[in-house]
């Protein structure tokens, strides 16, 4: 069954700027690069610190601890020291010109 929240507006979501929000206690990094959202786990695959707390890079975020970097659309690392990647989670927006934010939790890979 998947997990779906509602976690604010797209207005609320600045470009450029890691936000964590939590879907039925499961935490997520959403980030919005030139108008688009991505939402990725908001843990570090390398160092379990949450990625919220990094640096955004075009549309890859960097970790704060290690400088492991992850793709935001596909959650793979993208260098050393991380070697896993990242859940990646679904965004999807209503209607309207602030439409809401929907965040679906995507099954972990196997």
């Amino acid at each position: 069954m998947a997990h779906t929240a509602t976690v604010g507006f797209k207005s609320d979501f600045a470009d450029g700027k890691p936000h964590k929000v939590t879907v039925d206690d499961h935490d997520v990094c959403v980030v919005q690069v030139d108008g688009e959202l991505h939402a990725i786990d908001d843990l570090c695959s390398h160092a379990e610190v949450s990625l919220s707390e990094g640096e955004v890079i075009n549309c890859t975020i960097e970790c704060w601890m290690h400088g492991a970097t992850f793709d935001l659309k596909t959650g793979e690392p993208l260098g050393p020291p991380a070697t896993g990647p990242v859940q990646v989670h679904t965004v999807t927006l209503s209607e309207g010109d602030n439409p809401e934010v929907q965040i679906t939790l995507n099954e972990a890979r196997r």
